[in-house]
């Protein structure tokens, strides 16, 4: 059983060059995974899965097929497209999974998510959070034209990046009390999530119990996945213009 986990793609048309690499990905390195998890963040934005996705067709059309062969495919939101449906994931043959699970790996259970939620340190980030993931924010806003939810999210795409050049390095990561009370609950040994783009292999004690956190990196000038067997686990980049 092999399993692989992405997250923090940000796949956009302004970076075709990303949309290749992980579509190369998923037809070479992906094609024996038994299971394979988007822990969101896969696009840089999704205004509604009406939204026409012309340059992202070959990562659908890539996703199915390698659904089709018996991986399965999971898909977590992000903070970028927490408006992913269930439309869409049936057009990959994916399924929606809430925003914290705890799953059966080769190397045991283990805890995952995007990642964002355990950002509480960052109070600004938490309350638009909130608000969004609303349901009746949601459908207010799915409910508007086409047009008008574009402007909107490049709206809020903007006033996040400006905000978050602005704010310190600790506050747009984990929170140590957020990430030690998920692994309390969940009771697992194993954490795994993306969203601060600081890929990185953490050992914590928590409770006296040695704990790992595996952090996904962002797909920018490298492309990172996490792969999962019987032997272990394996926290891998490669050069994207390699894979594009």
């Amino acid at each position: 059983m092999t399993v692989f986990f992405v997250s923090d793609l940000h796949l956009k048309p302004e970076r075709p060059d990303l949309t290749r690499a992980f579509s190369r990905l998923i037809n070479t390195t992906f094609q024996n995974a038994s299971e394979l998890f988007l822990l969101g963040d896969i696009f840089e934005a999704w205004i509604g899965d009406d939204t026409p996705t012309p340059t992202l067709e070959p990562v659908f059309e890539a996703l199915k097929q390698l659904s089709d062969k018996g991986c399965k495919i999971y898909f977590q939101h992000g903070n970028r497209d927490f408006l992913v449906g269930q439309q869409f994931a049936q057009s990959i043959n994916a399924t929606l999974l809430p925003e914290e699970l705890t799953v059966e790996l080769p190397v045991g259970k283990a805890v995952i998510s995007h990642g964002d939620q355990l950002c509480t340190d960052d109070a600004e980030y938490m309350q638009f959070r909130t608000m969004v993931r609303n349901p009746q924010w949601q459908a207010e806003f799915l409910g508007k034209p086409l047009q008008e939810r574009l402007a909107i999210a490049r709206q809020l795409r903007d006033a996040s990046k400006e905000r978050t050049a602005e704010k310190s390095e600790y506050i747009t990561d984990v929170n140590p009390d957020a990430v030690a009370e998920l692994f309390k609950t969940s009771g697992v040994s194993l954490m795994i999530h993306g969203h601060t783009h600081r890929p990185c292999i953490h050992q914590h004690e928590i409770e006296n119990k040695s704990v790992t956190r595996i952090v996904l990196g962002d797909w920018d000038t490298l492309g990172w996945y996490l792969k999962i067997d019987d032997h272990g686990y394996d926290l891998i980049n490669f050069p994207i213009e390699s894979y594009a």
